[in-house]
């Protein structure tokens, strides 16, 4: 692990303590095994449908490359809290040091600013796909996606930068006890003794501005589909045009819905457990439920996972 500048002043501090959802949970032992069993699945779904893309040429197309992307962005999201919860489950001990939480909030927030920005993009993708299908092959090249995937990258990582060294130097001088199941920021804010207005409305406006500008973007490109869908002549092309776009705003409806509870309504809305159960929705079910919706609805994706399972079947038989 790297550890920054801003992490090395806080190595000789008091450990952290999540109290997470096993203390709120009638049944620990049978909660664990659920989360490690979501958790194997969500690694499982989205590492077969990355494979799967890689693999087959038939999905090496600017859609199904976004897929990758946002099916990369959640193994890692999911690998960043997950774990670490069930192991502290197993050991009987939920401590967490400064150092590991200022960088385990840095990947969460890193991870999430990009899938917002992502989703963005993947909107547009469909947009120049259906309203300029012509342009389409040189306006959504190689050299675009790669663009557009590294700008995802880089807005996610400046939210990671800003927010999680300014977070980890509040001083807390009361409970160190973290009412939640990772270091999420408003969660550690809580614990500081300092005045945090200006940095929780400076978080509020960013977050603003980073729900904006995607939610512009995908309500735009949505907007210009509509209108061309409903203006096609073919109603295959109109099933079809519609079923690539509701996948996509299945997820975008679930994971933005998440991110605006958490971080933008008032804190009259939020309860530890609230929170709490919002963080299991996007953290843990998201990642398990993107390769569902993408794969499931998707013929070309179906196909190509008949056409592996039969390779994988031959050359079984063909080694007996």
């Amino acid at each position: 692990m790297v550890i920054t500048p801003w992490m090395s002043n806080y190595t000789g501090l008091s450990d952290f303590t999540l109290v997470g959802l096993f203390s709120q949970a009638k049944h620990p032992a049978l909660l664990a095994v659920v989360i490690f069993v979501v958790f194997l699945m969500a690694l499982t779904g989205n590492t077969l449908l990355v494979l799967l893309i890689v693999s087959d040429t038939h999905l090496h197309t600017p859609m199904y490359f976004f897929i990758s992307q946002l099916s990369l962005m959640d193994m890692m999201y999911i690998s960043v809290t997950v774990p670490k919860m069930l192991m502290d489950q197993v050991l009987g001990s939920h401590t967490i040091s400064a150092a590991a939480c200022g960088m385990q909030m840095f990947l969460y927030l890193t991870l999430g600013g990009s899938e917002f920005f992502l989703l963005a993009a993947m909107s547009y993708d469909r947009y120049v796909a259906i309203c300029h299908p012509l342009r389409y092959p040189v306006l959504m090249n190689r050299r675009v996606c790669l663009l557009l995937t590294s700008v995802c990258w880089f807005l996610g990582s400046l939210d990671g930068f800003i927010f999680a060294p300014v977070t980890m130097t509040f001083p807390f001088c009361g409970s160190r006890e973290i009412h939640h199941f990772f270091c999420e920021v408003p969660a550690v804010t809580k614990l500081s003794c300092s005045d945090t207005w200006l940095s929780e409305t400076l978080m509020y406006l960013c977050c603003v501005l980073m729900l904006l500008i995607p939610v512009t973007v995908i309500s735009s490109s949505y907007s210009s589909i509509l209108l061309t869908v409903l203006r096609m002549n073919s109603a295959e092309g109109r099933k079809k045009a519609f079923a690539t776009c509701s996948s996509h705003m299945t997820v975008v409806i679930l994971f933005f819905g998440a991110a605006i509870y958490n971080y933008m309504l008032p804190a009259s809305f939020h309860t530890p457990e609230k929170d709490m159960v919002v963080s299991v929705f996007y953290t843990i079910l998201t990642p398990l439920l993107n390769p569902l919706i993408y794969s499931l609805r998707n013929k070309n994706v179906t196909e190509a996972m008949k056409k592996y399972l039969c390779v994988r079947s031959l050359s079984k038989e063909t080694v007996k």
